[in-house]
């Protein structure tokens, strides 16, 4: 038994399950390549054990960072890109208040976490430097290298933003460089600043970055209990190291999403009640997509909020192309419940919910929509968490990457390369005439 429930019910009328069983030896043959130590693809494999080898030190530096950016600023500014900008975004937005800022109370004090490198938009970059107006900051920039676009682009706007309000010595100080321990632009430039500086563990790629200091120094500024996350991220790896698909619920999924692949549902989508996983809905979309789309195969990842959402496409979901499957995630126990009342006048008709509670009615939207979509032709796979907390955070971080590396395994593709994301740059360095991109690209 598994922290977090599977249920495949709704998928199972659309396939049998001797096609589980047809896949159980090699999975077994996946899993142990990827725990013997002799994979291919070892080099991108660290995540497998990191929630397990983290330095405990490291944990106390990233902490007494993380405290030492809540006492001089009001505002962290993250500046990265995909993975090194989701993961912690998805935490943030899941397990902090979204209108904190507005209410008193003591965490109003932690830093707002503001995002910035994760586009090429000069109109939000400018929103953001007058959302910097009149407050203390601090800048905490990722990557690997220090030459990705987006990012560097940022970085550079922003550091002479932070330099020009304070000075370049009193400047070094508000900055922390998240990057590769020995080489690339960003390292060179922080040890010739004398920057703080965090590890980017080379065998570990973006996407399944988030439990390094990546995601944990962001999580930590913004009041998130970082030793929770990586717990809740060690029982996932305890209770995922069997290679038996019958207690291993994460292979179950990956297998169920390649059985549905080869029945024509090429888009997957995954679904969430609560409006606070949005954001972990867009790492799962990255996790996935870059993981599994290439070589012309792969499952296409999309997201929705429901019930919000089912007033939007759900007509769509509903009676349009039978070509998806959902992925739902629901949680059992909210933070937070109301108790509808009861009006003499009941001119809206709601009286018949009178003493049920909102998170009830949910519930039953949930149970209503996946029925109607399983009726509809729709596969699904449903997930449930006892609750959203920092513990489950970083379960399902722990989660989603293995389920998503034997995905990607069974697909026949390398987890964790993503050479068509190149081809988008090197067009552009042509256009921008970067040097050493002097062939002609088209311009528009």
């Amino acid at each position: 038994m598994t922290y977090i429930k599977l249920d495949y019910t709704n998928a199972e009328p659309f396939f049998g399950h001797y096609q589980i069983e047809f896949l159980k030896e090699s999975v077994a043959a996946i899993h142990e390549q990827m725990h013997s130590g002799r994979s291919k693809h070892q080099d991108a494999l660290g995540w497998l054990t990191y929630p397990q080898d983290i330095d405990p030190q490291e944990i106390e530096r990233i902490q007494k960072t993380a405290q030492h950016i809540q006492q001089t600023s009001d505002i962290l500014l993250v500046i990265g890109i995909g993975g090194s900008y989701l993961g912690a975004r998805a935490a943030i937005e899941m397990l902090t208040h979204p209108f904190k800022y507005s209410i008193p109370g003591p965490t109003q004090h932690k830093p707002q976490i503001l995002y910035v490198g994760q586009n090429l938009s000069s109109t939000y970059m400018t929103q953001v430097m007058q959302a910097l107006k009149g407050k203390d900051f601090a800048i905490n920039i990722i990557s690997k290298s220090g030459t990705t676009t987006e990012p560097a682009i940022a970085f550079r706007i922003f550091r002479k933003l932070l330099e020009d309000k304070y000075g370049k010595e009193e400047a070094r100080k508000r900055i922390i460089a998240t990057t590769d321990a020995e080489q690339g632009a960003l390292r060179e430039l922080a040890q010739q600043e004398g920057y703080v500086t965090f590890t980017i563990p080379r065998d570990i790629g973006g996407r399944y970055s988030v439990l390094t200091p990546v995601g944990l120094l962001p999580m930590a500024t913004a009041g998130i209990d970082i030793q929770q996350v990586l717990t809740g991220a060690k029982q996932a790896y305890n209770e995922l190291l069997t290679a038996d698909i019958t207690e291993n619920s994460a292979y179950q999924y990956a297998i169920i999403r390649n059985i549905l692949f080869q029945k024509g549902m090429a888009i997957e989508l995954f679904v969430a009640y609560e409006p606070s996983l949005q954001f972990f809905a867009e790492w799962w979309k990255q996790l996935f997509g870059e993981s599994e789309g290439k070589e012309r195969r792969g499952i296409f990842p999309a997201s929705a909020t429901f019930t919000t959402d089912l007033h939007s496409f759900g007509q769509y979901i509903q009676e349009g192309q039978r070509d998806l499957f959902e992925t739902i995630l629901t949680v059992k126990e909210p933070a937070h419940d109301l108790v509808i009342g009861s009006d003499p006048d009941n001119i809206d008709g709601l009286n018949y919910l009178a003493g049920k509670t909102v998170n009830k009615v949910n519930e039953q939207a949930t149970i209503g929509a996946l029925n109607a979509h399983a009726e509809g032709g729709v596969p699904a796979v449903t997930f449930e968490v006892p609750r959203l907390d920092a513990f489950t955070f970083g379960y399902l971080v722990y989660y989603f990457e293995k389920a998503c590396a034997m995905s990607a395994y069974l697909f026949g593709v390398n987890p964790f390369d993503q050479p068509g994301v190149e081809l988008y740059k090197t067009n552009m360095f042509k256009l921008l005439e970067k040097p050493g991109y002097t062939e002609t690209a088209k311009s528009i």
